[in-house]
């Protein structure tokens, strides 16, 4: 978030407004998506119901490969905070000579393994509780950071950056990336008539937090600011190892639920739903290996976000939920706003995918 701000400037924080309203009513677009047929229990399934085989393989497609490539940046997460804390860390492991942050993303990857074990999500509802603490404490580090070292007076920061817009605004929608597993929760909770509260509550409370954060991290380092604000804290602070082992507490706690539907589907397409649970402990793990082996290739954690936000979440966030409710409930009347509405969010949507999508790669493909 203080990376997003520092690319687009103070001002971009009124488009970040703007993207948690949009993705909060795009997931209330989900659940009305959801209520259309009982048969519905996926993201898929919305595709499937509204536009058939070819509906159902596009959000599939997206969706899949979105999570995978989030999974992925949480990897690369523990791995670079990580080696800021045990700087110069080395060990063998089966005949390889691993250091740095490839150590700790082998490492971290071991300690999230059992929870992508777990099938229940009422199981994982605890788990990734805990990322609600860690989120907190990762803020109050920042004021602590502000208050005993730098202070809350950065100069060289910008009101508005129009070239560092699209970055800004497609970090924005990863904030809100979670659109993909919505069905999934859905389908698992106890009483899904709750879910649009739970969902405007959970959106209200992130917001306020990621807004914080942003804030507190762009006033302490201005543009010097890294895709990563622990990276910027001081090393050998206490705040500072509280931050970072609250960041890599995040991770841990939720790269489950991220890789849940993923390992689902492949055990539907090899037909494993019926067998016990070695399937799903085989299909999960061989899941968690194949993103440690891209998480260890992979050197720009903001650039990558970026990505995923521009071209992956905004179709999982914006572009699919508008195009399904439309096809699903046009027979039975929308009102004219509503569309106005709908057509407005798709326009934004298309704009964060083209412009996004261009500015991220390019940054990708520079730093080669």
């Amino acid at each position: 978030m203080p990376y997003a701000v520092a690319q687009g400037g103070w001002l971009s924080l009124l488009l970040f407004v703007v993207v948690g309203a949009v993705c909060y009513y795009t997931g209330t677009l989900i659940e009305h998506c959801m209520r259309a047929d009982g048969s519905i229990a996926s993201y898929p399934d919305i595709g499937q119901f509204a536009f058939g085989a070819v509906g159902r393989r596009a959000i599939a497609f997206f969706m899949y490969v979105e999570l995978y490539l989030v999974a992925i940046s949480f990897l690369v997460l523990e791995g670079d905070n990580l080696d800021k804390l045990f700087p110069g860390a080395s060990m063998e492991l089966l005949g390889y000579h691993l250091h740095g942050k490839q150590l700790f993303i082998v490492l971290a990857a071991a300690v999230i393994l059992p929870t992508t074990w777990l099938k229940n999500l009422g199981m994982l509802a605890y788990v990734s509780a805990a990322g609600l603490v860690a989120s907190a404490a990762l803020t109050a580090s920042l004021v602590w950071a502000g208050i005993a070292e730098t202070g809350f007076h950065k100069n060289n920061s910008s009101a508005l950056n129009l070239t560092g817009l699209p970055t800004s605004l497609s970090l924005y929608f990863v904030c809100f990336t979670g659109h993909a597993v919505f069905p999934t929760i859905y389908s698992s909770m106890k009483n899904n008539k709750h879910f649009s509260k739970i969902l405007l509550i959970s959106s209200v409370l992130c917001s306020l937090n990621y807004g914080l954060t942003a804030v507190l991290g762009y006033l302490i380092y201005g543009d010097d600011v890294q895709s990563q604000v622990t990276l910027n804290l001081p090393t050998g602070k206490l705040y500072t190892k509280i931050a970072i082992v609250m960041t890599l507490v995040n991770p841990l706690a939720k790269y489950a639920l991220l890789v849940a539907p993923i390992t689902a589907a492949v055990e539907e397409r090899l037909s494993l739903q019926g067998p016990g649970p070695a399937s799903r402990v085989a299909i999960s793990t061989a899941v968690l290996a194949s993103t440690v082996v891209v998480a260890s290739t992979v050197p720009f954690f903001g650039y990558l976000m970026s990505f995923i936000g521009s071209f992956l979440s905004v179709m999982a966030t914006v572009i699919f939920p508008c195009l399904c409710y439309l096809k699903i409930y046009k027979a039975d009347g929308i009102r004219r706003a509503e569309i106005a509405a709908i057509a407005g969010i798709l326009m934004l949507g298309v704009f964060v995918a083209i412009t996004g999508t261009y500015t991220s790669l390019q940054q990708i493909v520079g730093t080669f």
